[in-house]
């Protein structure tokens, strides 16, 4: 197949430990897969894995600008997909990460910046499923509610992933037989079929 009469798409995904794939084999996660169906699909695709584990909103705040500059040149058609907050939610030393609304001050900063200059879409945080910290589950899943109501101010497409796959046998499995919050292959597959099914997602590639 010749790429070079079909359409050239650069995509930058910004995130955490799930936007990086962490605990795949295959070494795709839903990112590295969602891109591999949209090639296949006749697009070429240039995917940049902007995954950084254990990063926060603060972290994401503080370097995505600079990162997707580097690999998004105006004179391309660059788009950006964010996916971030778990991280926000886990408690060391006795309190959050970050807090409740220093996360959905983050996220406002990020996107209303992002998407003066790119196409931008989010995805909400994935659950985690360690059965011992179910406060943390219910903090991700306020988290993503809040996100879906910063998106709806901003015009940005937003994807509640933790709604669907908190009920989904594949995730929970994975990430128990796993390390409590990654699964492997299958549970990255069921998120990117999760996506692919997406409108906004599937309005990119039209």
């Amino acid at each position: 197949m010749q790429f070079k009469h079909l359409p050239e798409v650069r995509i930058c995904f910004v995130g955490d430990s799930f936007v990086n794939g962490t605990g795949d084999p295959e070494c795709l996660g839903w990112t590295g897969r969602i891109c591999v169906n949209a090639n296949k699909k006749g697009y070429d695709i240039t995917y940049y894995n902007l995954g950084i584990r254990r990063d926060t909103s603060t972290d994401i705040a503080n370097r995505w600008l600079q990162e997707v500059l580097l690999r998004l040149p105006k004179e391309y058609d660059g788009r950006i997909v964010f996916s971030f907050g778990l991280n926000d939610t886990t408690v060391e030393n006795g309190k959050t990460r970050v807090e409740f609304t220093k996360s959905i001050e983050n996220t406002y900063k990020i996107l209303s910046e992002a998407k003066q200059l790119y196409p931008v879409l989010m995805v909400g945080p994935a659950p985690y499923v360690d059965t011992e910290d179910n406060q943390t589950k219910q903090r991700t899943a306020d988290l993503s509610k809040q996100f879906a109501l910063v998106c709806h101010e901003l015009n940005v497409p937003y994807l509640d992933v933790f709604s669907i796959l908190e009920k989904s046998n594949i995730w929970i499995d994975e990430a128990k037989a796993n390390d409590g919050a990654h699964p492997r292959a299958g549970g990255y597959a069921e998120f990117a079929q999760i996506v692919e099914n997406w409108e906004a997602w599937l309005n990119w590639f039209k």
